[in-house]
């Protein structure tokens, strides 16, 4: 029997050892109870976010001496924030989660049918705490009791899902179509519509390459094709197993984005979309970091997506052409008056249900309209800005100025989609029409005799050059010839009758998110510009999933616009030939026409001001970002304020809202001098890398 010296021996050596510190779930909730963030508890401790971030997941501890402040600090947050009585913040014991109605269901598949013996109940269990900053409660919306698990989960190899709000579901299946039936009757995963005549949103379930190994999949998908475009053969025992359960794929097969389906049945849809992260399902451009992150920080990302834009349907692009449509349904029930029966009808403000052709100056070269009409009248080339200020007309004055500064335009495509007026009925042609600002449509004019200071860009041509004669202009690029002074005499137009402001549910909804987004980062509509430019600078150390995030919204700003004019794919195309996008309601180049229309007309605007404001003109500009001469090193130091320190109306300004600027970067005024001399843009290179024309492509 041990001795009192040797008992008091051990428990000395107790007190000696390094102090003890709560579980990582604990140490989370407690900081989330204090209400700071992760930036802010490793500013206080001097240690990274990165080191917060993995003491609250379990992955690494502290050590001396900020394991005794840290401690310090837990014991006083605890005391001040205990635990609910009969909480538990380790491991709690499984709840069973409220089960979704099952969907009718006549085909027979490998998975049992709820109720059925053997049948297995998603199990919701929480997630170990995240170790990001908890996002906004006030941009989450109010739970629908048909979708109590959120919009989608990201399953992992051990059978683990993980779904928003920390949640992790257990997931019984083996096969692809026992995940379907698991998805659809067991999860309680989806998203309501968007507009009371649209659809629900089907359930994405996101395999990490442990899951797809898992279900029969490849870890990689191999082939000559750019990897998003390859799509597993047809003789594949996966695709078998699908369709020998009486599932079907889309047309395009089961690639990195793969739906499956049968006939809704009862009103029910009954369709889940897979996407495989392995496959590059989610492109880093879009979703920087996403896809090395942990299952439940992939969640996190993609939920909050979900919550505010879409339930991602594919790339960013496909997301952002999907928000239209989800936000201005194409049809609503409307009751026959001749039966009194309800029927499907066309839903006005929408673009319907047929796809419409262009007039030939709208489309592009390849398009059918063109092929086959032998059309030779000239395209409208509404693009965004590529311009560089030739080098002889910079002066000794601006020459001397040591920076170059850079501003960009927070998404000025969704900027200038604001209250913007598109036609939704088909072109008809005019021949020396009046000009009507009001009237969306195509117009051939001539604006080559309209004089403009030459250090500026013409508003009228994407490369900011005279224009040399008669060409195609949309109406908002006509409408400011008139606003600045011109005479405009068109000579042909194609107009359109029916007009409406088709992407304002969709301009509101993506702003808010963009904004919220910002907002989680820290970067709020209340600080001042020097605090905004602080804020800015450090968002994406502030939080990587929530950056990621605020990536991908920008991506759909631009792919969404794009994806309105998207050209044929493939080595096989012929010209002349219809491709599969031009039999979407959706492919309107003459609104996307419009989009960029009226940014670059935004922009050119910004730049008369702000010459007429500050004496300054631009070095070059590249679709939304300027880059200016400066005394300073920061925008504070040449943008217009009054004597009261507010900016000044009609330049450049600085805040997170689409539309106002924000530092993109700074470079010393020799390098720009001598990009310029080489014939080189650079606003393509002043945040230090090759920037991506945002084309609308």
């Amino acid at each position: 029997m041990a001795t009192e010296e040797e008992l008091f021996a051990s428990v000395d050596a107790l007190l000696e050892e390094e102090p003890l510190l709560p579980s990582p779930a604990e140490r989370a909730r407690l900081r989330e109870a204090a209400g700071i963030t992760q930036a802010r508890l490793a500013a206080a401790l001097k240690t990274s976010t990165q080191s917060v971030k993995n003491w609250e997941n379990g992955r690494s501890e502290p050590k001396e001496p900020r394991l005794s402040a840290y401690q310090r600090l837990l014991k006083g947050w605890a005391a001040k924030y205990p635990a609910s009585p009969g909480a538990s913040v380790a491991e709690p014991a499984p709840v069973v989660a409220p089960r979704p109605e099952p969907v009718p269901h006549t085909s027979a598949g490998p998975a049992a049918a709820p109720g059925a013996k053997g049948s297995v109940p998603a199990v919701r269990r929480p997630a170990t705490a995240s170790s990001a900053p908890a996002v906004r409660r006030a941009a989450a919306p109010a739970v629908d009791s048909r979708f109590p698990h959120g919009p989608l989960a990201v399953l992992d190899g051990d059978g683990s899902a993980y779904g928003v709000d920390g949640i992790v579901l257990d997931c019984p299946a083996r096969t692809v179509p026992e995940l379907v039936e698991w998805t659809l009757r067991e999860s309680g995963l989806g998203a309501p519509k968007l507009h009371r005549h649209g659809k629900d949103s089907d359930p994405l379930i996101v395999l990490t390459a442990a899951a797809a190994v898992k279900l029969g999949l490849p870890e990689r998908l191999e082939g000559h094709e750019q990897r998003r475009s390859l799509r597993l053969p047809a003789d594949h025992p996966v695709v078998k197993q699908v369709a020998k359960a009486k599932w079907r794929l889309t047309r395009r097969g089961f690639g990195p984005w793969a739906r499956i389906y049968r006939t809704a049945q009862g009103g029910q849809r009954q369709c889940v979309q897979l996407a495989v992260l392995s496959w590059d399902a989610l492109d880093e451009r879009s979703w920087p970091g996403v896809t090395e992150m942990e299952p439940a920080g992939i969640a996190r990302a993609l939920g909050v997506y979900a919550r505010r834009v879409i339930t991602p349907r594919g790339s960013t692009a496909v997301s952002g052409l999907e928000l239209m449509t989800a936000l201005r349904p194409p049809t609503r029930a409307v009751q026959d008056p001749r039966t009194g029966n309800w029927v499907s009808g066309h839903n006005p403000g929408s673009l319907g249900t047929d796809p419409m052709d262009p007039a030939p100056p709208e489309a592009t070269q390849e398009h059918p309209v063109v092929v086959n009409s032998g059309w030779t009248g000239g395209f409208l080339d509404e693009e965004a800005y590529q311009w560089v200020r030739p080098v002889d007309l910079l002066t000794d004055e601006e020459c001397h100025l040591p920076y170059a500064v850079g501003l960009d335009l927070n998404t000025a495509f969704l900027a200038a989609a604001s209250r913007l007026t598109v036609g939704l009925s088909g072109p008809e042609h005019f021949v020396n029409p009046p000009f009507n600002p009001k009237v969306p449509g195509s117009w051939l004019v001539d604006l080559s005799h309209v004089e403009l200071d030459p250090r500026l860009p013409s508003p009228f041509t994407p490369t900011g050059e005279r224009p040399a004669g008669p060409a195609w202009y949309q109406t908002h690029t006509v409408a400011y010839a008139q606003e600045l002074g011109c005479n405009v005499a068109p000579l042909e137009a194609y107009l359109r009758r029916e007009t409406g402001a088709y992407l304002d549910p969709w301009h509101d909804r993506l702003k808010n998110a963009y904004v919220d987004t910002l907002a989680d980062l820290g970067v709020t509509k209340d600080l001042s510009d020097a605090e905004f430019l602080e804020a800015m600078e450090r968002r994406t150390q502030t939080d990587p999933g929530m950056a990621a995030v605020l990536s991908a919204v920008k991506a759909t700003v631009k792919g969404g616009v794009g994806k309105l004019r998207e050209r044929p794919q493939g080595r096989t195309y012929q010209q002349g030939e219809r491709w599969p996008a031009l039999e979407r309601p959706t492919w309107r180049p003459d609104i996307r026409a419009a989009v960029i229309s009226k940014a670059r007309v935004n922009m050119h605007r910004k730049l008369l001001n702000m010459s007429r404001m500050t004496g300054l003109f631009p070095l070059a500009v590249l679709s939304d970002c300027v880059v200016y001469p400066s005394p300073g090193d920061s925008p504070l130091d040449f943008l217009p304020y009054a004597a009261s320190g507010k900016p000044l109306p009609g330049g450049f300004r600085l805040g997170p809202s689409p539309g106002l600027a924000k530092l993109e970067g700074v470079q010393p005024m020799l390098w720009a001098v001598d990009l310029m001399e080489k014939g080189l843009n650079p606003a393509r290179h002043i945040k230090g890398g090759d920037a991506v024309l945002d084309e609308g492509e």
